[in-house]
């Protein structure tokens, strides 16, 4: 049996193996929007004028601006190869909110502490379960961590961020904010959406889950987009909050780490 010190040893193993996968997905995504800009400004040289080439190298500064905020899919198979995907991951503009159908979705969250099920709410909050789903359904989110565990005040853990920073998310962001309470109170159970503080447009793939009733001031931008609420597996985000954070503190990584393999959307 392991005692308190050495599982906080272990958790800090784990977290740096997960730091560490997270760090290589950047160096190869710098790499690709380099190679990108080059294949960009060589063809562009080919079939047009220097105002056009201008453009482009403005273009691709803007576009390294954002991926510091963002997680690119680009990835990096061999030292002469750059396979780029596609999706609504590098999309500029968020899905329509008539994806999301009126209707309700049930998203599964296949993780290693167990399945958590959601019930998503297409008709409150449409533009938010408009791109939930077609982020899951482009497998954004497998493989990704919850990097963030609040025990203290607010009650979250948050997730959806592919590289782990609590900065990451696709090419676009949306708003503004549906179906926040109008009581600031988050239920237990409660899926939303997080974003910048003041700003109601800033939401991407971040989302959080409530495992204990939470009053979540609005400010500038109003409250929290909620998109959902967890109707299985919330016995799973409790075990993981009773762990405590990495470093002990009331908000931090995790200790006990939670991967999410899979989201499938129905």
């Amino acid at each position: 049996m392991t005692n308190k010190k050495q599982a906080k040893a272990q958790a800090a193993k784990k977290q740096h193996a997960y730091e560490a996968r997270i760090a290589a997905k950047q160096r190869k995504r710098e790499r690709t929007i380099r190679i990108t800009a080059i294949v960009t400004i060589v063809a562009l040289v080919l079939g047009g004028g220097l105002a056009v080439i201008l453009t482009a190298v403005h273009s691709n500064q803007q576009a390294k601006k954002a991926a510091s905020a963002t997680e690119s899919t680009a990835t990096a198979t061999t030292d002469d190869e750059v396979e780029l995907e596609s999706g609504w991951a590098v999309s500029p503009e968020p899905p329509d909110p008539s994806y999301a159908e009126d209707r309700t979705w049930t998203a599964t969250l296949a993780t290693n502490q167990g399945d958590i099920e959601i019930e998503l709410d297409g008709a409150a909050a449409p533009q938010a379960v408009a791109s939930f789903i077609k982020l899951a359904e482009d497998g954004y989110f497998d493989g990704t961590g919850c990097h963030r565990l609040t025990t203290a005040g607010i009650y979250v853990l948050q997730c959806g961020d592919p590289t782990g920073t609590g900065t990451g998310g696709p090419g676009y962001r949306y708003g503004p904010v549906e179906n926040a309470p109008a009581d600031d109170v988050y239920p237990a159970g409660t899926v939303a959406m997080a974003r910048v503080g003041g700003d109601g447009e800033s939401m991407g793939s971040q989302f959080f889950i409530v495992y204990q009733d939470s009053t979540i001031p609005s400010d500038a931008a109003g409250g929290y987009t909620v998109l959902g609420q967890v109707v299985a597996g919330n016995a799973s985000v409790e075990r993981v909050a009773e762990a405590g954070t990495i470093t002990g503190d009331t908000d931090g990584a995790p200790a006990m780490s939670v991967i999410v393999n899979e989201v499938s959307v129905s």
